[in-house]
């Protein structure tokens, strides 16, 4: 795993659009895959500018989930996808018809999951995921204990999830469960991009980095992957 270090969350989210931009230049059908995350919105932001420039066009890309949310109820217009859509799908010339996102009020989840590893199996495997580091060192909703061997899976929460989790929606929401693709698949990944910033990351930047590859830290499994990158700002790195 390659690490690089920028010294603004701005330098780290052009960066990393940039290097989303010549895979999908390279490949204009790539698979590509999103966080819901705050630490993506620098990079939506700069990858709206890139396809308003017409530096980059998603018309031919296909697109699956990252994660989502199960059974929000009447807050499911503040899941994982309407994060998507809010913070990038409605401003880039993407084709909907293109995609494949877990559906968290279904009665099936483990339809779900099927439909997506068969999504995957058909246009896959993904040419770069995008992915955040959470505080417990969790990738996508693949929580700390989760096998390596998984792919898209439904999950327990980790109460830790649960806590931070709760500022995506307006008002307190009940979290217990979620949908995710599973370690195997993100490891499967041509490119996996893991990004952080802001101080708060610090400390678990530097388990990451310092740890051994367990799953009881899901994230330190990318620490294997042949071509992956820990890309960070120097507030995330402080502990480094």
């Amino acid at each position: 795993m390659e690490q690089i270090i920028y010294e603004t969350y701005r330098q780290l989210s052009v960066a990393t659009a940039e290097r989303i931009c010549a895979i999908v230049r390279e490949k204009p059908d790539a698979l590509l895959c999103f966080p819901a995350g705050e630490t993506s919105i620098g990079t939506f932001e700069e990858l709206i500018k890139l396809n308003k420039k017409g530096a980059i066009s998603f018309k031919k890309c296909t697109i699956v989930g990252l994660d989502e949310w199960l059974n929000l109820g009447n807050r499911k217009d503040q899941n994982c996808y309407s994060f998507l859509k809010k913070h990038l799908f409605d401003y880039i010339d993407y084709s909907p018809e293109n995609t494949c996102f877990f559906d968290g009020e279904s009665d099936n989840p483990k339809l779900e999951c099927l439909k997506t590893d068969d999504f995957i199996r058909i246009n896959g495997p993904i040419d770069v995921i995008l992915l955040g580091l959470g505080m417990n060192g969790h990738l996508g909703l693949n929580e700390p204990g989760t096998p390596f061997r998984l792919k898209s899976h439904i999950v327990d929460l980790d109460e830790t999830t649960m806590k931070v989790g709760q500022k995506y929606f307006s008002d307190q929401a009940t979290l217990s469960t979620g949908i995710t693709l599973g370690l195997k698949t993100i490891m499967e990944s041509k490119t996996v991009i893991l990004q952080v910033n802001g101080s708060r990351k610090a400390a678990i930047v530097k388990q990451l980095v310092d740890s051994e590859i367990t799953p009881s830290l899901p994230a330190s499994i990318v620490k294997s992957h042949l071509n992956s990158f820990l890309l960070v700002d120097t507030e995330a790195s402080g502990d480094l």
